[in-house]
């Protein structure tokens, strides 16, 4: 166990990727603390051993407050990984885009504001860990989703220029691409307020995107659970040199290389032949 990684801070454990991380790495033997707005969503995850604190991605007082209780009780923050985030869809024409503020506001500028904030102690302390928990919707993007796949290309960039500019301080920076995780994501995109409109014009596509996200998530074949994406994230975490990127699942794999591959025309006759 590298000593290093430790203490651990994970952002949006109350449910899903978040929760099944957390237990895991405590059943890891890692100091854990597991964060929510909502601290009594993780009553359970303390009684399993983790340390609980009160964290909201979208409030700078609720973030610095998280980060200097860790480091209080042990200097730096060894790893932190970002997983906080969910998806708001909707046309690119009809997406309402306060919501889609707020979805940045999480999934971009919090996870931002939570790397700003662990580098100096990891700095100091010669090391430490960022995971990014991006999308392989960060690689390729289907019709309704843009806006949350844009939050997940930004991800990408972000760490990208992050892991070359903290590599000297002995910081490692890690990118975990899952693909279709069986968690309450496809109740989230579907409540989105842009997604709902039967006079749209867009509303046969989005029916076609509902159906077949639904198919996706109904199989076993194409998803996983969240425990899937927490071993990946324990074996980050336990790698002396862990790689820049990890795709989880097999179907993500097998589109994001036909993506890469392929180029726009195969990409495009892959989406019309899903949608429509």
């Amino acid at each position: 166990m590298p000593l290093s990684r430790s203490p651990i801070l994970l952002t949006g454990c109350s449910t899903g990727i978040g929760r099944a991380t957390a237990d895991l790495l405590v059943k890891a033997g890692y100091t854990v603390y597991a964060t929510a707005r909502r601290v009594d969503t993780l009553d359970e995850l303390a009684d399993a051993g983790a340390r609980v604190l009160a964290l909201d991605v979208t409030d700078e007082e609720s973030m610095v407050a998280a980060v200097r209780a860790v480091e209080a009780d042990h200097g730096r923050v060894g790893t932190l990984v970002n997983n906080a985030g969910y998806g708001e869809y909707g046309p690119v024409e009809e997406a309402d885009l306060a919501s889609v503020r707020r979805m940045f506001e999480t999934n971009v500028f919090g996870l931002a504001r939570m790397t700003q904030l662990v580098l100096p102690g990891m700095r100091a302390a010669g090391g430490g860990l960022v995971v990014n928990i991006g999308s392989m919707g960060g690689r390729l993007a289907f019709p309704v989703g843009g806006y949350y796949h844009a939050t997940k290309f930004a991800v990408e960039g972000l760490t990208d220029s992050l892991r070359n500019e903290v590599r000297a301080f002995g910081v490692d920076v890690v990118l975990v691409e899952p693909g279709a995780i069986r968690t309450n994501f496809e109740e989230t995109i579907n409540s989105s307020a842009a997604v709902g409109n039967p006079d749209s014009p867009y509303a046969d596509l989005v029916a076609r995107v509902r159906r077949v996200n639904s198919g996706a998530y109904d199989s076993r074949l194409l998803s996983v659970g969240p425990d899937a994406v927490a071993r990946t994230i324990l074996k980050v975490v336990e790698a002396t040199r862990p790689k820049s990127r990890y795709l989880v699942t097999t179907s993500a794999r097998a589109m994001v290389h036909a993506r890469r591959l392929g180029g726009d025309r195969l990409w495009d006759s892959i989406v019309r032949s899903q949608f429509g």
